[in-house]
């Protein structure tokens, strides 16, 4: 199987609390996105194309490998994924949609995610299990309802698509006005059935500067300093 990966990398670093775009915050002395990219060609992607903001295109270019394809995202996560999808090589049987700011993603769950696309899947995200209390508040901030946990599942990336169902799934997205969460939520609208796969917490999301310091402590030797 042919895959892609895109890797959506234009959100800014306000939250972590750095002054340039997160995907180019370092971890261990590498940009967060060139983690995202090693990442999915160990898993078996071949090809990659990373969606950026325009100011620092220059930037991202300098420490990307030269075989990456380098393309200006827009203003919402949607509309990268549209541009990146755009500019990806047509001649490829599945598309990987992946997180810059999850950088220590192991290679197995991209290659769970491959697997399944090619036993059949025409969508799939990696998952696991909800393990806190979860509950409903409302206006006031007084919990309204316990939510039971059993069918719950956190959703990661790399989600992997169909490249053909993908397209024609967000041509029929409506547009920027409606914005969505994720690449698997477009397939959803469009009426696909989203499967998947077993998710790792190494592949947690880094939002704000704790989680930065939590990544850099999986490193190895950091434990040891």
């Amino acid at each position: 199987m042919h895959a892609v990966g895109i890797v959506a990398a234009a959100g800014s670093g306000l939250r972590l609390g750095a002054e340039l775009p997160k995907a180019l915050v370092p971890l261990g002395g590498r940009p967060l996105v060139c983690w995202a990219v090693d990442a999915l060609r160990a898993g078996g992607v071949d090809d990659v194309v990373v969606a950026v903001p325009d100011p620092q295109q220059a930037a991202f270019t300098a420490v990307l490998p030269a075989d990456v394809q380098v393309v200006v995202g827009g203003d919402t996560r949607t509309a990268s994924v549209r541009a990146a999808l755009a500019a990806a090589r047509e001649q490829v049987d599945a598309v990987l949609v992946h997180d810059a700011a999850r950088p220590l993603t192991p290679p197995d769950v991209v290659a769970r995610v491959l697997a399944a696309l090619a036993a059949g899947a025409r969508a799939v995200v990696p998952v696991l299990p909800v393990v806190d209390t979860t509950v409903v508040v409302d206006d006031d901030g007084v919990v309204a309802a316990d939510v039971p946990r059993p069918p719950l599942r956190r959703v990661q990336t790399p989600q992997g698509f169909d490249r053909t169902t993908l397209v024609r799934a967000y041509a029929q997205a409506p547009g920027p006005a409606v914005e969505f969460t994720d690449d698997a939520s477009v397939m959803r609208a469009a009426g696909i059935p989203v499967h998947t796969v077993a998710g790792d917490e190494r592949a947690a999301k880094i939002t704000v500067a704790h989680d930065l310091r939590m990544a850099e402590l999986q490193l190895p030797g950091e434990r040891n300093r």
